[in-house]
Parts: C-alpha cells; sequence; structure tokens
C-alpha cells in the first residue's frame, strides 16, 4: 500500500506472503502512527483488551470471570501509574507515543468491524488515551515479576515452616522459559555474529507478538512489537545491529505487610513512629450481566494496597519502580531503533525500567555485548523472600538501584534464565541449569539454530535417578516392564515418542501421591490471598513445578519418595496403556473465549498440532505435572538474527499476523512454528514505488498531500468487508440525512460498497487526515452513471460525491481545504478537463461550498432518488483560481 501525491511518496504499507505489515514513512512520527493504524486494523480486539485491563474496566465487556482482573488492576493503580509514566515522557517521546495513539485510533473502527468478539460481546472500540500504550505493556510484565512467588512462600512458611520455602525454589508458573544465545563473529571466514532464541511465555491467542517491519529515512528495522505499544522494545535487527532479551529473573517488586485502621471515612496506616493517614476512594466496576461491584482503593507510603490477608486482617501494598519513578522505560524505544551498533543498544537501555531484562546485542563491527537493563532496587535481603511489616523502615527502599550491566563478550554467549555472574545479584530463583548447558553443548557440536530451538532432550535429573533407584525385583511384572522401557528411554520429549508420554504419566501419579502426603498436605490449606493469584499459590501446581526439587530433597522434606514412586509406577502400568507424548501435550493456546469462531480455531488446534518438548527442554514447551499436560507456556516468537545478511535469518510466531478468525493469516505459521521451521525476514527494498495512476485492483492509498495548519490528508480505497461499519456510523446519521442512506443496515451498506467495489466506472474512497478517517469520497464516470442520462456528457468529465464526517477538533478548516485537495485528485490526468456533481436541492450548505469553490450550476434535474442540482467545475477555472495546482 503506497501512499503518494503530486509524485511525492510519503508512507507504504506493504505485507509479504505471511500478511507480515511492512511500514515506511518520511519520518519517526508518521511511522508510529503508521504502526498504531496497522495494530488497530490487524488486533483491534487483542489491544482493546488490553487496554481495558490496564483501566481495570474488562468485566464490563466480557462478565464477571474477569473481576479478579479488575480489582487488582484498580487497586494497583495501573492506569494511573500509566498516566504518571506519560507526563513524564521528554517531548520527543510523548510525541511519537501519541502519534502511535492517533494511528490506533484512525484504525480502531475498520479493525472492529471484522473481529467477531466486538458482535460477540456488544462492545465497542474506544478512543485511547495518549498514555494507552503504557498501560498495556504494564499490563504485560506487572505480574512478570516474582512478587506473586512471595505469596506463596508466605503461605509455605505459614504451613510447612521457613526452612520448606528453598524446596520450591524453581521458576513459577506465569515465569519465561526463554532462551538466547549469540555466536560470535568469525574472523576467518569474515561471518559476523548471529543472535538467536525464543521467548517463552503464555500462548496467548492472538500472539503476545506482532512481527513488523519499521522503515523511515533514519532506520530500517525488522522485529516483534507488542500489539498497542509503539517501537521494537525487545526483539529487533536494525541491519547493523539486532538485540534480544530473556527474563533476567531479577527480583525487583516488593510486598509489605500494613496494618491499617479506620476513622469514620478516613483510613490510617501503621508507619515507623506513627499512623498516619492515607488516600482512600472507592471506585465501581460495571459486569456484564452482573451488579457492579465496589473495590477499594488505597495507597500507603510503600504503594498501592493490592490484596488483604484473610487469616491475619493485614492489607498487602505493592511497590515496583514505575511507580516509585513515574517512569516505565519508552524512552529508550526509539533510541533503539536508530542503533547502529552495541554501544548506541546498551546507552538506549540505561532508561530502561521494567521488566528487568538480560539483554544480548551483536553488530556488525563483531562486537557482542550481555546487559542487565532496568532498576532492581538496593534494600533488605529478607524483602526478597516475602512480604514483610511496611511499619519497619529496616525494609523501606534505600533510594537507589544496582548498576546496569554492561560487559562484553567472547565466545558464545547463552541465556536460559539461569543463574549467571551477570545477573546473580538481582535475583533470588532462577531456571535450572539445564537448558543453558544443553545449548551450550549443542552449539559446540554445530547444531543449526532451528534444531537448538526444538531440542526436546531432557537432562538427567533427581526423577531419572529416582528411576534408577527403585528395585525391579520389588516391581510387580507389569511394573517391571515399564520401568526397563523408562531407564531405557532416551529422554527425549518427543511428540511421537510412547515412553516420554509413560513417564509424562509416571510423573503426574507422583506427583498426587507427594500432594496427598501428610507431610505437604498442609498446603491444601487456603492461603488467604485474591483468587487472582491461584496459580501461583496452589499446591497442586507448584508441587508439579519442583518436583525435581522435592525429590531430590526429599529427606529434608521428611518423605520417603521411593515407595511413592513405586505406586506410582504401578498405576501407570496397570492403566491404559500410555499414549505418545503428543497426544497427551496438547496446544491450549489462552483466550477469552468469547466468540465462536475463536473457540473453533482453537478446537482445530488442539487436534491438529502434536507438540514435543516440556518444562526443562529447550523446547520449553510447559506443562504442571499432576495437573494437566496441557500446554498453555512456550516459545511465542522464534528467531535467528544474522549480522552478516539478514536474509539469511528468519522467524516464526506460533498463530500469525493476525488477529481475526477467518483471515489467511491468522494461524498461518501455526504448522511451521510446530515443525521449529522459520518463515523468510522481509528484507527487500522498502520504498515508495513511483508516482502513476492507481487502478481499481491497487490495494493502495491512493493519494496524498500535505495541507498547511491541517495535516497530511490522503484517500484510501473503501475495503467493503473492512470499512463496512465505518460508514454505517457515517451515512445514518441525522446530519448526513442528504447522503440518502439512514434507513440502511449494517448488511445494506456492505452490500452497497461491496456492488461498487465490482464497478470499473466507480471508486470509493476513505478520506483520512494524519491518517484518521474524516471522510468518503466517491468518483464515477457520468457517462456509466444515471446522471449521464440526465445531461450531455463530454469527453473528460469526471462525477464526485463527498460526505465529510471529521471527529471534534478535526473539523475546523477541513472543508475549505479538502475541495481543492479532492479536484487536484480528480484533474490529475491530463485526460480529466470537468468535474460533475449532483446535490439534493435541498443541501444549502452543499450548494454554498459549491459556488464558493468556483462550480458553475447548470439545470436542477430530477434523479431516481432526489431532486439535484446538477453543476460543474472546469479544470480552466480550478487552475486560474489555484495557480499551484
Amino acid at each position: 500500500m503506497t501512499i503518494r501525491g503530486n509524485g511525492r511518496p510519503t508512507t507504504r504499507v506493504d505485507r509479504d506472503p505471511w500478511g507480515v505489515p511492512q511500514l515506511w514513512a518520511g519520518d519517526v512520527d508518521a511511522l508510529a502512527r503508521l504502526q498504531g493504524r496497522v495494530a488497530a486494523q490487524d488486533r483491534a480486539w487483542q489491544i482493546s483488551v488490553e487496554r481495558w485491563r490496564a483501566e481495570g474496566r474488562l468485566a464490563a465487556r466480557v462478565g464477571a470471570a474477569e473481576l479478579p482482573w479488575d480489582r487488582f488492576a484498580r487497586r494497583a493503580r495501573l492506569d494511573d501509574t500509566a498516566r504518571r509514566c506519560h507526563e513524564r515522557l521528554d517531548p520527543a517521546t510523548r510525541r511519537w507515543v501519541e502519534a502511535y495513539v492517533d494511528g490506533v485510533n484512525a484504525g480502531l473502527a475498520e479493525g472492529a468491524a471484522v473481529a467477531p468478539e466486538f458482535a460477540a460481546t456488544g462492545a465497542v472500540p474506544e478512543p485511547w488515551q495518549p498514555w494507552s500504550p503504557l498501560g498495556v505493556f504494564l499490563v504485560q510484565h506487572v505480574l512478570f515479576s516474582t512478587f506473586p512467588n512471595k505469596l506463596w512462600h508466605a503461605h509455605v512458611t505459614r504451613t510447612l515452616g521457613p526452612d520448606a520455602v528453598g524446596l520450591f525454589a524453581v521458576e513459577g508458573p506465569a515465569s519465561a522459559g526463554s532462551n538466547a544465545w549469540a555466536l560470535p563473529a568469525d574472523p576467518v571466514t569474515g561471518r559476523g555474529p548471529v543472535l538467536a532464541g525464543d521467548p517463552h511465555r503464555l500462548l496467548e491467542l492472538p500472539g503476545i507478538y506482532q512481527q513488523v517491519r519499521l522503515a523511515c529515512p533514519e532506520f530500517d528495522v525488522v522485529g516483534l512489537a507488542f500489539p498497542g505499544v509503539p517501537g521494537l522494545p525487545h526483539f529487533g535487527h536494525a541491519g547493523h545491529v539486532a538485540w534480544a532479551v530473556t527474563n533476567a529473573m531479577a527480583d525487583y517488586q516488593d510486598l509489605y505487610r500494613e496494618q491499617l485502621r479506620r476513622d469514620g471515612d478516613r483510613v490510617l496506616v501503621r508507619d515507623a513512629d506513627d499512623w498516619i493517614p492515607v488516600p482512600r476512594h472507592v471506585e465501581e466496576i460495571e459486569v456484564r450481566g452482573g451488579a457492579p461491584e465496589p473495590v477499594e482503593v488505597i495507597e500507603t507510603p510503600r504503594g498501592p494496597v493490592i490484596d488483604h490477608d484473610r487469616r491475619t486482617g493485614e492489607a498487602i501494598s505493592l511497590r515496583i519502580p514505575s511507580r516509585v519513578e513515574a517512569r516505565l522505560g519508552f524512552e529508550a524505544l526509539l533510541p533503539l531503533l536508530r542503533a547502529r551498533d552495541t554501544a548506541d543498544v546498551a546507552d538506549a537501555l540505561r532508561h530502561w525500567v521494567e521488566p528487568v531484562n538480560s539483554v544480548l546485542a551483536a553488530d556488525t563491527g563483531g562486537a557482542v555485548r550481555r546487559l542487565v537493563a532496568g532498576l532492581v532496587p538496593v534494600r533488605d535481603d529478607r524483602c526478597r523472600r516475602e512480604p514483610v511489616p511496611g511499619w519497619r523502615s529496616r525494609h523501606h527502599w534505600r533510594g537507589g538501584y544496582l548498576p546496569m550491566v554492561d560487559e562484553k563478550v567472547e565466545g558464545v554467549a547463552v541465556c536460559a534464565n539461569n543463574r549467571r555472574d551477570d545477573v546473580a545479584a538481582h535475583g533470588v530463583d532462577f531456571a535450572p541449569p539445564h537448558r543453558a548447558r544443553r545449548i551450550r553443548a549443542l552449539l559446540a557440536d554445530g547444531v543449526d539454530a532451528s534444531a537448538v530451538h526444538t531440542d526436546t532432550r531432557l537432562a538427567a535429573t533427581p526423577l531419572h535417578r529416582l528411576l534408577d533407584r527403585l528395585d525391579p525385583d520389588r516391581l510387580d511384572e507389569p511394573s517391571r516392564t515399564l520401568h526397563r522401557r523408562l531407564t531405557g528411554w532416551d529422554r527425549a520429549m518427543a511428540a511421537d515418542s510412547v515412553e516420554a508420554g509413560a513417564f509424562a504419566a509416571w510423573r503426574a501419579a507422583l506427583a498426587r501421591r507427594l500432594r496427598a502426603h501428610p507431610r505437604l498436605r498442609r498446603l491444601a490449606e487456603p492461603s488467604g490471598f485474591d483468587e487472582l493469584f491461584a496459580p501461583w499459590t496452589d499446591p497442586a501446581a507448584r508441587i508439579g513445578l519442583a518436583l525435581d526439587l522435592l525429590v531430590e530433597r526429599h529427606v529434608d522434606l521428611g518423605v520417603d519418595v521411593v515407595p511413592l514412586a513405586s505406586a506410582a509406577l504401578a498405576e501407570v502400568a496397570a492403566g491404559p496403556t500410555p499414549e505418545p507424548w503428543g497426544r497427551r501435550h496438547l496446544l491450549h493456546p489462552v483466550h477469552l473465549g468469547v466468540a465462536a469462531q475463536t473457540s473453533a480455531a482453537v478446537a482445530a488446534m488442539r487436534r491438529s498440532v502434536a507438540l514435543g518438548g516440556d518444562t526443562d527442554c529447550v523446547l520449553a514447551t510447559s506443562s504442571v505435572p499432576g495437573v494437566s499436560d496441557a500446554c498453555w507456556r512456550g516459545p511465542v516468537a522464534r528467531y535467528v538474527w544474522d549480522l552478516t545478511d539478514r536474509a539469511a535469518g528468519g522467524w516464526a510466531v506460533p498463530f500469525g499476523a493476525s488477529g481475526v478468525p477467518g483471515d489467511p493469516h491468522f494461524s498461518d505459521q501455526l504448522r511451521d512454528w510446530a515443525a521449529g521451521d522459520l518463515i523468510p525476514l522481509p528484507t527487500g527494498p522498502l520504498t515508495p514505488a513511483p508516482a502513476g495512476s492507481p487502478t481499481k485492483d491497487e490495494t493502495t492509498v491512493t493519494y496524498q498531500e500535505q495541507i498547511p495548519d491541517l495535516g497530511e490528508l490522503a484517500l484510501e480505497p473503501v475495503r467493503p468487508d473492512r470499512h463496512a461499519a465505518l460508514l454505517h456510523g457515517w451515512v445514518t446519521l441525522p446530519r448526513n440525512a442528504f447522503w440518502g442512506m439512514g434507513s440502511h443496515t449494517l448488511d445494506d451498506v456492505r452490500e452497497v460498497y461491496a456492488f461498487l467495489d465490482g464497478l470499473e466506472t466507480h471508486q470509493a474512497y476513505l478520506i483520512l487526515l494524519d491518517g484518521e478517517p474524516v471522510g468518503l469520497f466517491q468518483t464515477y464516470r457520468p457517462e456509466a452513471d444515471p446522471v449521464g442520462e440526465r445531461y450531455p456528457v463530454l469527453p473528460g468529465d469526471v462525477g464526485m460525491h463527498l460526505l465529510l464526517n471529521p471527529p471534534r477538533g478535526r473539523a475546523r478548516g477541513l472543508t475549505t481545504a479538502v475541495g481543492p485537495a479532492l479536484a487536484r485528485f480528480l484533474l490529475r490526468g491530463p485526460a480529466a478537463r470537468r468535474i460533475v456533481v449532483e446535490p439534493d436541492v435541498r443541501n444549502e450548505a452543499a450548494l454554498r461550498r459549491l459556488r464558493i469553490e468556483g462550480f458553475t450550476f447548470a439545470s436542477e434535474i430530477d434523479m431516481p432518488d432526489k431532486r439535484a442540482q446538477l453543476a460543474f467545475l472546469t479544470r480552466e477555472r480550478f487552475e486560474a483560481d489555484h495557480p499551484s495546482a
């Protein structure tokens, strides 16, 4: 899609064969606007949901199931934090972010028209606020850190004692299983560095990352964007330099126990020396299909109160760097796109706040850097383990943060959420070292990236050693046969492996028996915390995830695991023949399930995709032993950034570029993703095509010109399926009665413009001002239209209809400016000689405008649906009135 006018190209939107948008604009703000618009067109429901989540207003659209999240968002003051962070942005970043928001608002109606979730819920897209992208980013990461683990630690301490906390010291249910590695440059062959990896998060549908190419005169970057957020925060290849992140497993969020007193409507909190008043108000959460729910919002000197411990009555407050500093790190995003080498990447990320990331960066000069970017507060060590008393000053933050890690790397670098020298001081719980060791071994053997990405071999963990400890002579014959198969198995969690399926069945049975053991039974007592935190405080899930560690430290636990393991083996051996792992390990993407089309697509995915891998594999398609073998967390993208030749790399996401079920690109990458294949990166030339007359079949914005003091005016062909809802909203307004479609239904409008779209003699365009739809413009050849039967058509006649419907704040000056711009468009070819119009004779506003613009009025004519005034504007008259045209 090219936007051009007067022979001067400005912006362009292309899509590769997988629907990945490639965007080009003349400056960074125009590019941000274009990125926002495409995100809204492709992912309108997804970004609207994330915006509502940030504001704590999702239950109003989808029902009571979202109340726990909405309560948390309101209590944690996520939207207020986003607003504060927006206010502190430097002017250039603020302008850039707001340009993105302008683009989102320009594309929302079009995107919502084809997203079935809006129709299913009765929700409507709402204009974004300037700070909405910051809220969306905050939503994606506020639970990405470690504070929910501290609630679990508190529960373990209360039920099993403080010494038992260490038995569960593995990454939690929402943590990453991400991998990234850097291969150094080879001075002998001249090959530059290579970055590769795969972030692991919840497998949300639509996908959490949107592939995109962003290009302008300053840079040309391919990477993975968060829909709803400008730029490429985590993964990008800018030609000269590339970067990629993994979760640093840092501890940078703290929970405080707070004692509150009430004095009427006032709330007092216990502080170091006294009881002090704190801000408090009540908000109301609307609920679709239910009664509104009030939520009390309190903020102590430590932070907002996010929960109450129902066992002790104490409040729990949350302290996070983004709220303390009123910064989120968006000042890094535009410098990242402009980076030319690893030093630029490091300089950009000095602005980063949260989440705290482990970053690998490489450039064409051969440099490889490893960074830890983000703010980790300096405070008492106990804060890292559990909720601490807020009234004790020893637990307060000391006003400083750990310094950013910035070190050059020689040789191969691997980051897999594991404990390393660069991150050890930043966190407490890290992922086991298996994945990092396995990646290094594979790379040392010369294995290529795709085979590393999809490696399914488990390390020899305590579970496998436990199998080896079982005495075959004490097992019955079926158990002995199964034991022999499992101890001789190659530990590959391949989708077609029956042994992998049997192993999974055995460990699930072991987890259930361990959960029921008297030593761990007290964990089943209610935690006392909000249901939102159940994934972190559910003992079944935590025992399943910590199974290796619990087996390894069974003596500390006071449990003899050998009889439990033998009984679990006998259970599996006596049951049905185990299925291959891929039949148990089903893809289960997370989605709201409000639209039948999406639910049907998910059901089809579960039938067609057999997944390999497991939590501790490099292919970390996670499951929870003893709870479910389904996979809802795994690689949300894969990438290879080759610094010698960008085209030599590749990428893939689990589903596709579009968030609309039924779109050809909704899930067209699923097969490649499941197989471990990558699709090509978009690398061809991306500059606007030379000016020329557009054709009916072009999927282009066909005209653009800059109007002084008003903005960029452009014309985009109407696409009936995508634009019908927008047009229906316009043509049925009472003030637009002369358009003659006031009683049309949405389907009527779609049918009208689908008919016009099939004609070579008629065209319909959206009029865009700075990317925002402000009107409808239709052109036609009079000899092929009813008007041609009512006057003598001359060669070079071209007809037009115009409907302006600018949003508030855009109307001033638009009517005066748009007429000459549209006339220049109609008369751009030498064959066009005269513009023909035929407004309703009662439309005084239109007649007055035509007189001002120099039209000559002819006779009144009877059209099929109106009495019309025929009028003409010749090329000579227009050029005389507009000499520069």
